[in-house]
């Protein structure tokens, strides 16, 4: 039977438009400070109580939060983030206005048909111009009240709580307009927002139950990954029996590591469980499409290991876009967990990769053989610092070539002689300069026609070694090519990159 079920709320926007900070108010305890580089790298969801004034009085509702990462690398936990939620709450900071991951989230909110609620965070800054913040969403097409739209907005301060409540009360209007409802006699379903490895406890799972109940003793089973409910526990990681549509869930023991995005089901079955859990893997092998990489461009090879399978998505997003003309990463081994010994084999195996960790350990095992084999394993806690460690390495290793360089360039005016391969004429510099002894390309309506070879120059009557940009100059050209008026002459130098 269906009824009204807690909304499923995604927090989302740019890198320090104050997102945690709000939650932290909302939930009264502080996770901002654990975040390495104040960067939120995970999906977390939590649940709250908010007090809420109803028809028949003061309710307690719940209300379920995913906070979502801001910073650019984290394109696609944002965009899981939009679809396992009900409502998203767009975040703007009263200062800045808004930015580049402002718009991309604004555009998983679009594109997953999510409604939203946009909330103008940093009131209490010095600096902070509400007005201003809902002008810059106009100009970026994001109308909100007031502005020539109808999307709700909230003005708030994370730091004082000023405009929380209202926020609150928004959400649960929000959700009431858009029928959130649930059923807790099915089974449970829900996605999952982030799976890791534990050392201790296995493969972990964390997801959001979006209807059904969800029992101790039943089997989850995810796209490829099956875990039997010995025993669940809830979002803030106390063990329950039960928990309905809208709750945090983390589900322990796969025997695999389920996918960020995907959805999973409840059964009473295990054979049923797996039968599902097959066919969704054998439909996302069917679906997938593999890029062909380029084996004309030298490759870097690369082993990443991170704590989480959002954390690993996000790398390999970010290690993609450092391509360079002449070189590529390539990554090798993706996975989650600690560095193994095999990864060290792994790179052994493959002359000049690279061994990287993300949030995990390095087991002694492989931290004795990177030494004893002179593999370097670094490992790094926010992710920018790992890519700009690829950058530099990826410009040391870069294949160097040979290139001509334009210095200079004049136009012919007057030939005055030539025998013997060698032409007397006057010329004007129009760029750069002009160089005694400087190797040149001959150009006639664009297109070279030869080449030759700066052997004398003079500028008022007078011998020079230089002929700089704008001077008129007379020269002695050794070249193959019968030079006419008009013809452009480019000095060109053989420069190494």
């Amino acid at each position: 039977m269906a009824e009204l079920r807690p909304p499923v709320i995604a927090i989302m926007g740019h890198i320090d438009h104050g997102k945690s900070t709000l939650l932290d108010y909302i939930r009264k305890v502080n996770t901002t400070d654990k975040e390495a580089g104040g960067i939120t790298q995970h999906v977390s969801a939590y649940e709250v109580i908010h007090e809420h004034l109803g028809p028949k009085g003061l309710e307690k509702r719940k209300i379920t939060f995913l906070d979502t990462p801001g910073h650019e690398a984290f394109m696609g936990i944002r965009a899981r983030g939009a679809s396992a939620a009900d409502i998203a709450i767009l975040v703007v900071s009263a200062e800045d206005g808004v930015k580049p991951q402002t718009l991309e989230a604004y555009k998983h909110i679009e594109k997953g048909r999510v409604p939203y609620v946009v909330a103008i965070t940093k009131i209490d800054k010095p600096s902070a111009n509400i007005d201003r913040a809902k002008q810059s969403l106009a100009e970026n097409g994001i109308y909100v009240e007031g502005y020539g739209g109808d999307v709700p907005v909230v003005a708030l301060s994370a730091k004082t709580g000023e405009g929380v409540p209202e926020l609150l009360e928004m959400l649960l209007l929000v959700a009431e307009i858009e029928h959130c409802v649930g059923d807790h006699t099915k089974m449970g379903t829900g996605v999952i927002v982030e799976s890791r490895l534990d050392p201790k406890k296995g493969i972990t799972a964390v997801g959001v139950v979006k209807d059904g109940t969800v029992m101790k003793g039943q089997v989850a089973a995810s796209t490829g990954a099956v875990a039997p409910l010995r025993f669940i526990l809830n979002g803030e990681g106390e063990q329950v029996d039960s928990l309905t549509f809208s709750s945090p869930i983390q589900i322990i023991g796969w025997d695999n590591l389920p996918p960020v995005g995907a959805v999973f089901e409840i059964f009473d079955d295990k054979k049923a469980a797996q039968f599902y859990a097959d066919s969704e893997a054998a439909k996302a092998k069917f679906a997938r499409i593999d890029t062909p990489y380029d084996d004309s461009i030298t490759a870097l090879p690369i082993i990443v290991k991170a704590d989480t399978a959002g954390s690993l998505e996000a790398i390999n997003y970010e290690i993609g876009k450092l391509a360079r003309e002449r070189i590529k990463p390539k990554v090798t081994v993706s996975a989650v967990g600690t560095v193994s010994e095999s990864d060290v084999k792994s790179a052994i195996a493959t002359p000049g990769t690279l061994l990287f960790g993300f949030n995990t350990k390095i087991d002694p095992q492989a931290a004795a053989l990177a030494e004893r084999s002179g593999i370097a394993i670094e490992v790094f806690d926010i992710i920018y610092k790992l890519t700009e460690k690829i950058t530099e390495l990826l410009e040391n290793k870069e294949p160097r070539i040979d290139v001509e360089e334009i210095m200079g360039t004049a136009k012919v005016l007057k030939v005055f002689s030539s025998q013997k391969d060698k032409q007397v004429l006057g010329a004007r510099a129009t760029s750069g300069s002009i160089e005694k002894n400087s190797n040149i390309r001959i150009k006639r309506n664009d297109e070279e026609i030869g080449r030759g070879k700066v052997k004398e120059l003079q500028q008022s009557k007078m011998a020079v070694d230089k002929i700089d940009e704008g001077n008129e100059f007379g020269a002695q050209i050794e070249s193959k090519i019968d030079i006419a008026p008009g013809d452009i002459l480019e000095r060109i130098v053989m420069v190494t990159k």
